[in-house]
């Protein structure tokens, strides 16, 4: 016969299976998991945890099984990183450097990595000089062949405004985006109204059709201004870092407000009201936010870009956050999951704070 010890041990074994047994089928039944619940110690899932690496105004494209993360490399250069993992950034290698003089021979900002056709084109904010920042102006570069790791050359300034008294003959302009809607190639970012003495000037949203990826062929149309009370406040009220986001037909501006040094950075989001009728109308727009913000344990999170898990059944937001409460622009990178809204509108939830374990991308 069992003495009472062992009797006790193995109803605790079958006590055990038992949880184990309604937790996996309550599991695979939904499809769902706490991602806020998931303890470190758990081997049931792969799991990560936020922030994946330190920086700044991360782009991510995903391209078949792999990703590519393009970022200034700190160093005036341009660095794409691949990998087939979303949360562990790969190799980076430098692709193109700054050249010494110019009007952009310095402070390279927020690069992205586009694909068109059998080409990449990477498009990059830069200064002849600073501070003060009055100098910035947008680029592009077109890559040799198509291998997003290879050789880039320089295809010139982009024309996101006319000013025939600056020697680059154009308006101020940084983070450069593009993107297709309904079968034309168009241009958002964020500008002045007209070039100034001083970098403490409001930033608009600004929009413009492009001919080719490299040419911006229709005059500028101003989408967006820090007008909503939740886009003001600060020491300058700015609208920034728009990203192209689209969803069952629907296309969405998705934007970073506020200052990016301070921890009030977040983000605001232009909604195309009748994709049918032309974008360049800024009535077709129509404004909600924030739609992501900081907490009192996240700090100014904004300007993210967007892909899909490997297996592509998930969303992910891929943004920067501030490390501290001090103004400044130390900050890292991280990732989170979010979905859609009954309308169509993405739903970005509420950020994770830095230390919480998630369950890694479907697929990865």
């Amino acid at each position: 016969m069992m003495d009472q010890k062992a009797i006790a041990r193995k109803t605790i074994v079958l006590l055990m299976g038992l949880v184990m047994l309604i937790g996996a089928t309550s599991f695979f039944t939904t499809g769902k998991v706490n991602r806020n619940e998931i303890p470190e110690s758990d081997s049931t899932y792969k799991t990560f945890i936020n922030p994946i690496a330190d920086g700044a105004d991360p782009w991510v494209i995903k391209d078949g099984h792999d990703y590519y993360v393009c970022q200034s490399n700190g160093k005036n250069g341009v660095a794409v990183a691949k990998s087939d993992k979303l949360t562990k950034l790969g190799k980076r290698v430098c692709v193109w450097q700054a050249p010494a003089t110019g009007w952009n021979s310095n402070h390279l900002w927020a690069p992205e990595l586009h694909h068109f056709g059998n080409k990449w084109y990477i498009y990059y904010t830069a200064g002849k000089a600073g501070p003060p920042y009055t100098h910035q102006r947008c680029g592009v570069l077109e890559s040799v062949t198509n291998d997003a790791q290879g050789s880039y050359i320089d295809k010139g300034i982009l024309k996101t405004g006319v000013d025939a008294n600056d020697e680059t003959g154009v308006i101020w302009a940084i983070d450069l985006t593009v993107s297709t809607i309904n079968g034309k190639l168009y241009a958002v970012w964020s500008g002045w109204e007209h070039n100034d003495t001083t970098d403490k000037t409001a930033q608009h949203l600004y929009m413009a059709e492009m001919s080719n990826p490299y040419t911006i062929s229709s005059k500028r149309v101003k989408i967006s201004s820090p007008d909503q009370p939740w886009e003001r406040g600060g020491p300058l009220d700015l609208n920034e870092g728009p990203e192209f986001l689209k969803n069952s037909g629907k296309v969405f501006i998705i934007y970073s407000t506020r200052e990016s040094w301070m921890p009030e950075y977040r983000l605001g989001q232009l909604c195309l009201k009748d994709e049918a009728k032309s974008p360049l109308d800024p009535a077709n727009w129509e404004k909600k936010g924030p739609v992501f913000q900081g907490t009192a344990q996240v700090h100014g999170p904004g300007h993210a870009s967007f892909t899909t898990s490997p297996d592509g059944r998930e969303w992910w937001i891929f943004y920067h956050s501030k490390k501290s409460l001090i103004p400044g622009w130390a900050r890292d990178l991280r990732l989170q999951q979010f979905s859609w809204n009954k309308d169509g509108s993405p739903n970005f939830g509420v950020p994770y704070p830095a230390g919480t374990v998630l369950k890694v991308p479907g697929g990865e």
